[in-house]
């Protein structure tokens, strides 16, 4: 259970952060107003956290209320890396770690706008640093992003392919076809071998 102050403080800081990241995104403003008006609610399991979002005019409000919103996802921390990934929905709510109620193109507006935020990081430094050295930082940050993007997709994949071909943790997609088969066979079998078999005398 989460301290009583610290949801406050969560919705606080968010709100502010994301507040300057809009300002520092010129388009931001015309992308969050297709939202405007719309609320979003999400929890998360472990910490019986309920979040509140809310598109304002040039802003989004963070707060707390069980009251109905448009969409309402509930989810916990294991299952949250995943919602970037659309084909995972499908599965994830099957296996009971999403949860989902109302229209979700909400939620899916709402996920394209934040991970559209394109903050003008070389504008917002050189109030500090100067034109030339902001663009460098600028470059560096983009450099260091595309880096790590990379990285991030290069380690996904070694792990998916240890997992399949060294530790045979998880089948490939011809094995699950193959297994697919070979239980309709075997279903086919049993279904004969029961009509086959005599029946009881009554």
């Amino acid at each position: 259970m989460l301290p009583p102050l610290l949801p406050q403080l969560l919705c606080a800081s968010a709100e502010r952060l994301c507040q300057r990241l809009i300002s520092m995104d010129s388009g931001a403003a015309a992308r969050l107003s297709k939202l405007q008006g719309k609320q979003l609610a999400f929890t998360l399991r472990e910490f019986k956290l309920r979040l509140v979002l809310t598109a304002g005019a040039d802003r989004l409000l963070f707060n707390q209320h069980n009251e109905a919103v448009d969409c309402a996802i509930s989810t916990d921390l294991a299952s949250l890396r995943q919602l970037r990934d659309a084909s995972q929905l499908t599965r994830l709510i099957k296996a009971d770690a999403l949860q989902i109620d109302g229209d979700i193109q909400v939620a899916q507006q709402y996920s394209y706008f934040l991970q559209s935020l394109n903050p003008d990081w070389q504008e917002a430094l050189s109030g500090y640093v100067g034109d030339a050295l902001a663009h460098k930082i600028s470059l560096s940050i983009q450099q260091l992003q595309h880096y790590l993007t990379n990285k991030v997709a290069l380690l996904n994949k070694t792990t998916t392919m240890l997992a399949q071909d060294e530790l045979l943790l998880t089948p490939t997609a011809l094995e699950l076809q193959q297994f697919s088969q070979d239980v309709s066979e075997l279903s086919a079998r049993v279904a004969r071998l029961t009509a086959a078999l005599p029946r009881p005398k009554e």
